[in-house]
């Protein structure tokens, strides 16, 4: 009888210990997604300026589950939505950014970073390979997006909308992914070495 007291005891605990975890994640997700929204540099050229978002959303995509991927990227954006200073300074902040010419790449995060989990831990090895090939189909997602977004809102020619929304935007986002992958590969291994030694 005490045997089975103190285990219910644990397991509830263990829960809470859990709960607590995944919701810290969640924020401080959404809070590296902020950070790097404002490392950004504006271009003359088009109206998507050129950020460190995208790595960001690229890297938690690798690191956390789908559901905690999703849920942080989702509350990056209710946050922004709600008119915190959490998007890009060039833009005008809240709905207004979401519903501007960049909201495409900004509602297609959440479901970019629950792509990315899904693929890393799908595919074998969960090393950098597969962490590369899981954040380069997560960046052609946002690309996409954006460029279709933004197809709606200027009805613009399809050769213009790779200029203004994917061509200058695909140097910078090959190191982003590279780095992603890299940092996410890094990470694990740590872990595993960490469980290896603890044991």
């Amino acid at each position: 009888m005490a045997q089975t007291s103190a285990s219910s005891t644990v397991f509830p605990a263990s829960l809470a210990y859990a709960a607590v975890r995944w919701t810290a994640s969640i924020v401080a997700g959404s809070a590296v997604v902020a950070i790097c929204a404002h490392v950004s540099v504006p271009l003359f050229f088009t109206p998507v300026p050129m950020t460190l978002q995208p790595f960001a959303v690229l890297l938690l995509g690798l690191l956390l589950e789908p559901s905690a991927a999703f849920a942080a990227l989702a509350l990056y954006l209710v946050e922004g939505a709600a008119g915190l200073p959490v998007f890009t300074p060039q833009g005008p902040g809240g709905m207004l950014q979401l519903m501007g010419p960049t909201g495409g790449y900004l509602m297609s995060y959440p479901f970019v970073a629950a792509l990315v989990s899904y693929l890393h831990r799908t595919l074998r090895g969960r090393r950098f390979a597969s962490g590369l090939v899981a954040a380069a189909a997560g960046d052609v997602l946002i690309l996409a997006s954006g460029a279709t977004w933004m197809a709606v809102m200027t009805h613009q020619q399809f050769s213009t909308l790779l200029s203004l929304a994917v061509v200058p935007f695909l140097p910078g986002d090959a190191l982003k992914v590279c780095a992603a992958a890299a940092i996410a590969a890094g990470w694990l291994r740590m872990r595993k070495t960490e469980e290896t030694v603890g044991r």
